[in-house]
């Protein structure tokens, strides 16, 4: 990556608060931004790669409800559609351009942004996690897909986003979960910290329906993981089979001969092995020497 990259990807995430709309921002408005304006609502389309995938139907009749009294307030930010002459694609606001559908709005306000598809998803990403309207799983495919699509690295996605590197990595091992928990993250019936409990669990999804059912908090998630993995790990190192009563006599009639422990591994099949234990060189060369008759 070059330096020019890096200045680029911080400034994007410097300037996005003013990209927005944050009227009280006081960082410094991205390049290429046009300015405000009211385009017709039929000529706006949904971006396909847009990282917020779930709209629940009762908060979209809950703003168009406020659309009809007040009007779409906050400009939606989008970019010339390529190669479809008038049409614009949306890059964040998705949810208020539903909703103003609903409330049967014609034209709504527009901050046309020109940038590529990776500064688009970019700019998806940090709108939907500063204003924490994504689920975690959301926000992990969003990183995931710049990743996959764009080669960023960990570190990339730390920057511009502007979190943690540990928040980024923490957050893509949720798509590591099995789907039937990850379904419990995006209904809301899990957190993100109930979720990262259960990454590394042997049973994640039967310990996610124990946390459900039983209203578990965080810490005592960690804590269920935690011993259900010593348990398992327990259960893991199977006892060794006790020694029958012939092979501990012979073990004991070598060690008096040699002076020496021994331990006699014997199979069902016949087969086996005998190992001697010696403390010096001295001890071994007797072993030899009465091995070999000398």
């Amino acid at each position: 990556m070059t330096m020019t990259d890096e200045t680029g990807r911080r400034r994007l995430g410097r300037g996005l608060a003013a990209l927005i709309g944050d009227a009280s921002s006081e960082f410094e408005v991205v390049e290429r931004v046009r300015g405000t304006r009211k385009v017709p609502i039929d000529l706006i389309k949904a971006n396909p790669k847009n990282p917020r995938r779930l709209f629940r139907e009762e908060e979209l009749d809950e703003l168009a409800g406020s659309i009809r009294q007040h009007g779409v307030i906050q400009p939606v930010v989008v970019r010339p559609a390529a190669g479809s002459g008038n049409y614009y694609e949306l890059i964040a606001g998705e949810r208020r351009w539903r909703a103003a559908q609903k409330a049967g709005i014609h034209e709504i306000p527009v901050v046309i942004h020109e940038v590529n598809d990776k500064e688009a998803l970019e700019i998806a990403i940090i709108e939907n996690v500063q204003r924490q309207d994504l689920n975690p799983l959301e926000e992990a495919y969003g990183y995931d897909q710049l990743i996959a699509d764009f080669a960023y690295t960990q570190n990339d996605l730390a920057q511009v986003i502007g979190k943690s590197r540990s928040h980024v990595a923490n957050t893509l091992r949720l798509l590591k979960l099995p789907e039937p928990v990850r379904q419990y993250l995006i209904d809301g019936q899990l957190t993100a910290g109930h979720a990262r409990a259960l990454v590394s669990a042997p049973d994640p999804e039967g310990l996610a329906r124990k946390i459900v059912d039983e209203g578990l908090t965080v810490r005592s998630a960690e804590s269920l993981a935690q011993s259900t993995m010593v348990e398992t790990k327990g259960r893991a190192k199977a006892p060794k089979p006790e020694k029958d009563a012939d092979t501990k006599a012979l073990e004991q009639q070598i060690l008096d001969a040699l002076g020496l422990k021994v331990e006699i591994s014997h199979k069902p099949n016949g087969s086996g092995e005998v190992r001697i234990r010696y403390q010096s060189l001295e001890q071994l060369e007797e072993v030899t020497r009465r091995l070999i008759g000398g």
